[in-house]
This record gives structure tokens, sequence and C-alpha cells, in this order.
């Protein structure tokens, strides 16, 4: 069973940045790959960017391309997600979940195990 935790989420007006943290429980969190999706109210879950166990691969939905980083410290279990240059179309609720493989996966049906979430809100 792996833990995932989010943190980090907060108001911000829009072109302001946030950094969410996401923590993993586990032994052996670099051979998981992780990743954030986030879901707008009324909307599907949607991809939002995934890293690999490793850390030196990464894939951005195009939407968050330029303005989001991810990055992972396999030392500490914890993924982050730096969000600049934000819209108010980024507001959703923001999940961090991990897949039990080192691979990235952009689909959220190919992660097992999922966070709460934290809420984003961009004003405009």
């Amino acid at each position: 069973q792996v833990q995932v935790a989010e943190s980090g989420g907060g108001l911000v007006q829009a072109g302001g940045s946030l950094r969410l943290s996401c923590a993993a429980s586990g032994r052996t969190f670099s051979s998981y790959a992780m990743g954030w999706f986030r879901q707008a109210p009324g909307k599907e879950r949607e991809f939002v960017v995934a890293i690999r166990g490793s850390g030196d691969s990464t894939y951005y939905a195009d939407s968050v391309k330029g303005r989001f980083t991810i990055s992972r410290d396999n030392a500490k279990n914890t993924v982050y997600l730096q969000m600049n240059s934000l819209k108010p179309e980024d507001t959703a609720v923001y999940y961090c979940a991990a897949r039990l493989s080192p691979l990235i996966a952009g689909r959220p049906v190919e992660y097992d195990y999922w966070g709460q979430g934290t809420q984003v809100t961009v004003s405009s």
C-alpha cells in the first residue's frame, strides 16, 4: 500500500505562482512514476504532467507546457509541481498519483494510488 498526500494549494492571482508538493510512502519510491492530474467542477479529471521514477524523463500536457515544472527528490519521497504564470483556467483540484511502474503514463486508469487532492484557485 502506498499513501500519497498533496499540499501547497491555495488562492493566487492570475500571473502568480504556486508550488505543490506530494509526499508518498514506500521504500521503493524511485520505482514509481508520479503524475499530477486536475479536475475542475463539471469536468473530467485531466492529465497535467508526469515524471519517470528516475526523474530523468517528464511529459507535460500542452496546456501547461512552459509554465509548469515537475521535479522529484527520491531521497525525500517527494514530488513537486512548480506552477508559474497561472491562469484562471488552471483553477481545479490537483491530484497527485503514484504508478507501480517507473514508466510515464498519461491516463488516470494507469495510476494505482491517489492523494485526496488540493484546491488551486486562480483569480482574474
